[in-house]
């Protein structure tokens, strides 16, 4: 006597697995049609710009600072405004919100002011950067008295931006890391602090990083917190130091394009080529740190 077919056999099973496979190929579909959509655009954007600015690029563009004449004007002055305020950035934010990662996951009492305190940094990763502008321009300048259109303001303002990012990458690095690493640490007589800064953290970093690229990232495109503290002033001479008055390359991409000068718009065109190498300059390397300590287990 035959044994029945299986339930997998069944026509009912067949159906609804076909139908599970056809769904698996349209959103595979989805997917590609999504990224040759992203890729699409992308390419569009760097041929526009290749066109119209690869011609402006020279010695003279590169080393010239700006100007009211187009054929005079170059990225230089921006380009190390936008150096010397990104590098205040990272001095202020990085260590400030790596370090209220570890306080917040790993040493921090539960209680009501500590879950105040952890929904505030959520918040205010998601308010809107003209916001940061505001404050900094009344507490950083007005109220401090701080040099206006200064990179150190500009580097302050932005680091107030990018560390809730840095703070919520490193608290999820810090969780990800397995709790066996810090009872072995602990096992072996080592202190609290000695297994976070010695055993986990040095685990985390990887992450860290990453949140730390797109905390950056974001700074470096920055224009709105930068237009209230004065940073799109006409600056003809490079910034010697943080202190004195310089513009940055996203609002010297934004001045130009605004000048009804048609000869600025190889400018802009050449400006918006710097800006993009830059960024994926910065990027680069902040890639090559995080794959070079990732470690793992």
């Amino acid at each position: 006597m035959s044994n029945p077919p299986s339930v997998w056999q069944s026509p009912a099973m067949a159906a609804r697995l076909k139908g599970r496979y056809a769904a698996e190929r349209r959103f595979r579909a989805l997917g590609f049609a999504a990224i040759a959509l992203s890729l699409a655009f992308l390419a569009f954007l760097l041929v526009t710009m290749l066109a119209n600015g690869i011609g402006g690029i020279d010695w003279a563009f590169l080393t010239g600072s700006d100007s009211t004449e187009a054929a005079n004007a170059g990225i230089w002055g921006a380009f190390k405004g936008s150096l010397l305020t990104m590098g205040v950035t990272l001095a202020l934010s990085f260590p400030m919100g790596v370090l209220a990662a570890v306080y917040l996951e790993e040493f921090a009492p539960r209680s009501r002011w500590v879950d105040w305190v952890e929904v505030s940094i959520n918040n205010l990763a998601a308010v809107p950067s003209i916001i940061f502008g505001l404050l900094g321009l009344a507490v950083f300048i007005n109220f401090m008295g701080m040099p206006r259109s200064a990179p150190l303001v500009g580097g302050m303002t932005l680091a107030l931006m990018t560390m809730p990012v840095i703070v919520i990458a490193g608290r999820n690095a810090i969780k990800a890391v397995p709790p066996s690493i810090r009872d072995a640490a602990l096992a072996v007589g080592a202190s609290p602090v000695q297994a976070v800064f010695h055993h986990v953290l040095p685990l985390a970093l990887p992450g860290i990083l990453t949140g730390t690229i797109i905390g950056m990232a974001r700074a470096l495109g920055e224009t709105a917190p930068l237009l209230m503290i004065g940073m799109r002033a006409f600056v003809s001479t490079p910034p010697g130091s943080i202190t004195d008055p310089s513009s940055v390359l996203p609002m010297q991409i934004f001045l130009w394009s605004d000048e009804v000068d048609s000869a600025f718009v190889q400018n802009t065109s050449a400006a918006i080529l710097v800006l993009l190498a830059f960024l994926i300059t910065m990027n680069g390397i902040a890639i090559y740190l995080r794959n070079k300590f990732e470690t793992r287990w």
